[in-house]
């Protein structure tokens, strides 16, 4: 399913906000005929979106998955939408099932900013040392603890891909994948490597801040508008890595909250 996460007080269900766990269990219980529960593999934070987050729920309904779908999406308000439902195994959890998730952050820098982009991306009016936000965010990669970018408790996480993709115009992406996120981590780091991107820091201080485990040591948070969840992996390979980390003392980690 995806989301625009601008209106939104996040994924997960608030008493007295708007979420998008709230406006998809409204709609599945509807369609239903009886209340629904969702569990979202990503929890994400107010006005982060998601292209590719996955939800999980049970249902007594006899209506398929297609039926199901159609229906939703006509209650569902117009920045949220379900891409496909199919039967699930019984074990199956959208949240501790997963073995890695994948966030992009978008940036556009340089003079230009592009209206139509504004709820999608960061505009940094000035010229970025990419080169440089390339060469610290390489050194995120690997298993160890990164509370210096933890908005609440820290912890153990891996991080298996952190890249910079440059594109046309200006335009930056920041592709990250881990097994799971601390809260607030990917828009932590994003802030530090813009220190990086405008010579405020270099790489080798950057990874002194990784190091560090304090999080005030690290930049300010990157704005939500910029963030989404792009993909939730539930592959046996990842599952076996995270399950070797665990074997030499460190456990595995599923919890995630971005």
């Amino acid at each position: 399913m995806a989301y625009d996460g601008t209106d939104y007080a996040g994924f997960q269900v608030q008493s007295n906000a708007q979420t998008v766990q709230g406006e998809l269990e409204r709609a599945l219980s509807t369609v239903c005929d009886g209340a629904v529960r969702v569990t979202g593999a990503g929890r994400t934070d107010a006005g982060v979106h998601a292209s590719g987050q996955v939800i999980d729920f049970r249902t007594a309904s006899t209506l398929d998955g297609l039926s199901i779908g159609r229906g939703v999406n006509a209650l569902l308000p117009e920045d949220i939408a379900v891409s496909a439902l199919e039967p699930a195994a019984e074990d199956f959890h959208a949240r501790f099932s997963a073995t890695g998730r994948t966030y992009e952050y978008r940036i556009r820098h340089g003079r230009e900013r592009d209206p139509l982009e504004r709820r999608r991306e960061l505009h940094v009016g000035a010229a970025l040392d990419v080169a440089g936000m390339k060469d610290a965010s390489a050194r995120l990669v690997g298993r160890r603890d990164f509370s210096s970018f933890a908005a609440g408790p820290g912890g153990v996480r891996s991080v298996r891909r952190a890249e910079w993709c440059e594109h046309g115009d200006g335009q930056l992406r920041f592709e990250i994948t881990a097994d799971a996120f601390l809260r607030g981590m990917v828009r932590a780091i994003v802030g530090t490597l813009l220190w990086v991107g405008r010579g405020k820091i270099d790489a080798r201080t950057f990874e002194g801040i990784v190091a560090a485990n304090d999080r005030a040591m690290a930049g300010p948070s990157a704005p939500a508008s910029g963030l989404c969840l792009i993909a939730v992996e539930y592959g046996q390979d990842a599952a076996n890595a995270a399950s070797a980390e665990g074997s030499q003392g460190i456990p595995p980690l599923r919890e995630e909250d971005e």
